[in-house]
């Protein structure tokens, strides 16, 4: 992975489901504890965006209140229904004073059809570049990060040609695929299908109340209570994607995969992993 894919900020992909203040250790191991510290702390301001969500108006709420509980209270909800609410100066202006924006879960092709091309989409992808500025997403708001975005398709039908839907996401990080819910809802075959695909990505599956915390864009750190399946496809030797029918089960040999939990690391330009010592990932 290149330096094109650099930039100053930080982006926190999570996959979903994360805890919002139920669980004991919220404050302390939590992911939006995780986010909040990456974007300086309590005194942070934060915006959240639920467009992905049909019901925006709860969703906003719950992180108004997980964030809340961290100490936070300078929290924002914009919601965006309209594509030219994203070229409104009133929403770009509280982007650029902001130090963390939240993209909440629900239909990720909300998020591109509504701001991508725009110029907060153009501020969103400044800011991380040039800025030390979080952007985190959920389950919809992790997978619309990507360049080339998952947008549906059935597990259970994985594994067959064409049973991943892809559109374009926001391009913040154009070399990876993200799938979120990973685990839960058995969609490893659809990530496998978008690495056959596009075999110059790499692709991520993330668990639920899990995350990363990309940094500088050459290096990620696992966060949650879950796992990460991390897919390297750039040593295939048998790729039948492109000769194939649609519906036509696939074969694909030699992609790599690493199962990653919580503290491991991962760098992109040498495609290596550092994992955590048992002892200090349990402690």
């Amino acid at each position: 992975m290149s330096d094109q894919f650099a930039f100053k900020g930080t982006l926190i992909p999570i996959g979903g489901n994360e805890d919002k203040g139920e669980k004991s250790n919220f404050k302390t191991k939590g992911v939006l504890m995780h986010v909040l510290r990456e974007s300086g702390g309590p005194n942070a301001k934060v915006v959240v965006i639920p467009t992905a969500s049909q019901i925006p108006v709860e969703v906003g709420e719950n992180y108004v209140s997980a964030f809340g509980k961290l100490g936070c209270e300078n929290v924002t909800v914009m919601n965006i229904t309209d594509k030219r609410q994203s070229e409104d100066p009133t929403r770009l202006e509280l982007i650029r004073n902001a130090d963390c924006v939240m993209f909440s879960g629900g239909n990720q092709a909300r998020i591109s059809s509504k701001i991508g091309g725009t110029s907060l989409h153009r501020l969103l992808r400044e800011r991380l570049h040039h800025d030390n500025f979080v952007i985190a997403g959920t389950s919809a708001g992790a997978m619309a990060m990507a360049e080339e975005m998952i947008a549906g398709g059935s597990s259970s039908e994985s594994l067959f040609k064409g049973a991943v839907k892809m559109k374009k996401g926001l391009s913040l990080m154009p070399g990876l695929i993200i799938d979120t819910h990973f685990v839960r809802r058995g969609r490893f075959g659809r990530l496998v299908e978008a690495m056959a695909m596009f075999p110059n990505k790499l692709g991520v599956g993330l668990a639920e109340d899990t995350g990363l915390i990309i940094k500088h864009g050459t290096e990620f750190r696992v966060i949650g209570s879950g796992m990460v399946l991390m897919m390297d496809p750039s040593h295939l030797a048998h790729n039948s994607h492109l000769l194939l029918k649609t519906g036509t089960p696939m074969s694909i040999s030699n992609l790599t995969t690493h199962v990653l939990a919580n503290g491991d690391h991962f760098r992109f330009e040498d495609r290596t992993v550092q994992v955590l010592p048992i002892g200090e990932a349990f402690a």
